[in-house]
């Protein structure tokens, strides 16, 4: 069973799961259906982000899917063409490292590897949650913290989980009066440049209170 949506009263920071390797970098990982739009464009959006709080290399982020169906391509050009056009990739995040990320991005498929080295994982949609939590049980790996360890315990969430628009749904979910589907992120793929410009308004909406609670993890150690 899942327990109720991350964080605490309305208006105060995040709590984010503890890191499993206290003296590693905190692992981030964005995970959609094939890895080519939704998933792709939050692990450059929140790569930009941790450059420009001097989070680099202290937070690392990657992206995959739940499919193989998109294996070995880039990123959607929609996708690549919105993030340029947008400003990422201009070396803003003092290496150019959202540039070189977004011309080498591939798609993949989750590994288990990558299930259990990551220290936060964050879905897309509630079947994407599904999933994961699936794979990560046949896996044996541990999703959930023992009681009392500090941090919020689960670390596979949904991605809309940290939208401040969502804020109702969260409360709704709480209280078991609507599906975790309410904060699922649209699949941008089957639609134009509209849907491409809605979802990255959604992901800069989502990182921009993702990166406070990466800031104050990271400044308690």
């Amino acid at each position: 069973m899942i327990s109720n949506p991350i964080g605490s009263a309305p208006g105060e920071p995040y709590v984010l799961p503890a890191p499993r390797d206290p003296g590693g970098p905190y692992r981030v990982m964005m995970v959609c259906t094939g890895n080519i739009c939704r998933s792709a464009m939050a692990e450059m959006v929140l790569l930009d982000r941790l450059g420009a709080a001097g989070l680099a290399g202290r937070v690392e982020v990657a992206s995959s899917g739940v499919s193989s169906e998109e294996r070995g391509n880039p990123m959607d050009s929609r996708a690549r063409r919105l993030l340029l056009s947008s400003g990422y990739g201009e070396g803003r995040d003092g290496g150019g490292a959202v540039a070189a990320r977004i011309a080498s991005h591939r798609a993949h498929r989750i590994t288990d590897a990558e299930i259990a080295g990551s220290d936060l994982i964050l879905a897309m949609t509630a079947s994407h949650e599904r999933e994961l939590i699936r794979r990560a049980q046949r896996a044996g790996v541990v999703i959930d913290e023992p009681e009392g360890v500090r941090g919020a315990g689960r670390r596979i969430l949904m991605f809309r989980e940290f939208d401040p628009e969502r804020a109702a749904d969260l409360a709704a979910i709480a209280e078991g009066l609507v599906s975790r589907s309410r904060l699922d992120a649209p699949d941008p793929w089957y639609g134009g440049m509209e849907d491409f410009e809605d979802t990255l308004a959604t992901i800069e909406r989502v990182v921009d209170e993702l990166t406070p609670a990466l800031s104050a993890l990271m400044r308690d150690r």
